[in-house]
C-alpha cells in the first residue's frame, strides 16, 4: 500500500465485508496489505502456492489469506483468513483498502473545464482541470474525468467510470459503467482504412462507425481502440486490456477476455469470450478466435481458431512464399512423425530375429576387426 490505513481494519471487519472464515482473533488490527517478505506486525499477507511456504514461515505478518487446503502450511501462525480463492480474496481486499486510502473526490467541475452547452454532466460527476467535453455528450453519475481529458461529440460515459488524466474519446464513442481507462489511451481514432488507386496512391476511407465499450472494462495506458469503418468496434463487458494494445477497426472482443501488453488485433477480427492473449501477440484481420482459447506470448494467429486450447508459435522471418511452404510443413509434422514411427515399427517387424542382413554382418565383422586391432596393439 502506498499509505497505511488510518484507522486500521480489524480482521472481523474484513470477514464481515468480504466473507471467508477466520481462524484467530477478530479484534486483530491490520493497516497494510503486503507481500510475505515485506510484512510487519500490522500487515496482512497471502499464500497462494506451496512454493511460498519458506517465505510464509519467515514472515512477520499479523494475518494471512490462505485456502483451506494450504492452511497446514501455516501451522503455528496466529490469524488465518480462509477462502477457496485466496488470490481473488486478496484482490477484493486490495480494492477495499484502496477505497479507504484513495477515496473518490467530492463531485466537482473544475473552472478550467470547457463543457459544451448541449452536453450533460451529472451532478455527482467529477470533471478535472482543462477537460473538454463536446456537444451532446453525456457524463454519468459518479463518473470521474481526469485532468486534460478530451471527450468529443455524441459520447456517453457511464455511471461510476473513471478516465485518468489525458484520455481522449473522439466522437460517437460509448463507455459503459464502472469502466477504468488509463492515461494516454485514445478511443475512437480513425481505423487504418485506405483504398489503393491504380497509380499507387491511397484514397482515405472515412471511418463512419464508433466504439462501444461494455461495463466493468479496464483499459491500460497508451492503448488505441479504433472506430469502425461502418459498424462499431466493440469491447464487451468485463474485458481487461493491458498497456500499449492496438485494437483495429470493426474488431469485436468478447466478454471477460484479457489481453496483455503490446498485443495487436487487426481489422474485423472477432475474439470470443474469456480468451487470454499473451503479450506482443498478433491476431490477423478478418479471422475469429473461439471462446476460451489461450494465445501464448509473441504468437501470431493467422487463421481462425475454432477449438479451445493453448496456442503458440514463433517463426523466423523469411520471404513470404518460403514461409508459407515452411508453415505448411510445420503443420504436418505431428502426422509425419506418426507415419515415421509406424514405418520404423513395420521395418522392425519384417526383420527376422535369427538372421542378420548382409549389411549388419559386414558391420559386425568390421567392429570385430577393430576390436582385434586394439587388443593386439
Amino acid at each position: 500500500m502506498r499509505r497505511s490505513l488510518n484507522p486500521p481494519l480489524t480482521l472481523g471487519e474484513i470477514v464481515e465485508k468480504l466473507g471467508g472464515s477466520l481462524e484467530g482473533d477478530p479484534a486483530q488490527e491490520v493497516n497494510r496489505l503486503t507481500s510475505l517478505r515485506a510484512a510487519d506486525e500490522r500487515s496482512i499477507s497471502f499464500l497462494v502456492r506451496p512454493q511460498q511456504r519458506e517465505a510464509a514461515h519467515a514472515s512477520r505478518a499479523a494475518a494471512y489469506i490462505v485456502s483451506p487446503s494450504l492452511a497446514p502450511e501455516l501451522a503455528g501462525k496466529p490469524n488465518l483468513l480462509l477462502d477457496p480463492e485466496p488470490y481473488v480474496y486478496y484482490a477484493r481486499l486490495a480494492a477495499l483498502m484502496d477505497e479507504r486510502v484513495n477515496p473518490a473526490p467530492d463531485p466537482d467541475v473544475a473552472t478550467s473545464a470547457r463543457i459544451h452547452p448541449s452536453a450533460s454532466v451529472s451532478a455527482g460527476a467529477v470533471v478535472g482541470e482543462a477537460v473538454v467535453i463536446g456537444a451532446r455528450s453525456i457524463v454519468g453519475e459518479r463518473a470521474w474525468i481526469g485532468a486534460g481529458s478530451v471527450i468529443g461529440e455524441d459520447c456517453r460515459i457511464g455511471a461510476g467510470s473513471r478516465l485518468h488524466p489525458h484520455v481522449t474519446l473522439l466522437s460517437d464513442c460509448e463507455v459503459g459503467e464502472r469502466v477504468i481507462v488509463h492515461s494516454g489511451t485514445v478511443i475512437g481514432a480513425d481505423g487504418f482504412g485506405f483504398a489503393r488507386q491504380r497509380d499507387g496512391a491511397w484514397q482515405k476511407i472515412p471511418q463512419l462507425g464508433g466504439v462501444v465499450i461494455g461495463n466493468d472494462v479496464e483499459i491500460g495506458a497508451n492503448c488505441c481502440i479504433d472506430r469502425g469503418a461502418l459498424d462499431d468496434t466493440v469491447i464487451e463487458e468485463g474485458c481487461k486490456l493491458d498497456n500499449l494494445i492496438q485494437i483495429a477497426h470493426n474488431v469485436r472482443v468478447g466478454a471477460y477476455t484479457a489481453i496483455a501488453a503490446c498485443a495487436g488485433i487487426a481489422g474485423s477480427a472477432v475474439i470470443g469470450k474469456r480468451v487470454q492473449i499473451g503479450g506482443a501477440s498478433g491476431i490477423a484481420g478478418h479471422i475469429s478466435v473461439c471462446d476460451d482459447a489461450v494465445i501464448s506470448t509473441m504468437t501470431l494467429i493467422s487463421r481462425s481458431v475454432t477449438k479451445p486450447g493453448f496456442y503458440s508459435g514463433i517463426f523466423p522471418s523469411m520471404e513470404n512464399a518460403q514461409w508459407e511452404r515452411a508453415a505448411a510443413v510445420v503443420r504436418q509434422l505431428p502426422e509425419l512423425r506418426k507415419r515415421v514411427r509406424h514405418l520404423e515399427q513395420s521395418a522392425r517387424e519384417r526383420v527376422p530375429d535369427s538372421g542378420d542382413q548382409p549389411e549388419r554382418q559386414a558391420t559386425r565383422a568390421e567392429e570385430g576387426s577393430d576390436e582385434g586391432g586394439h587388443e593386439s596393439g
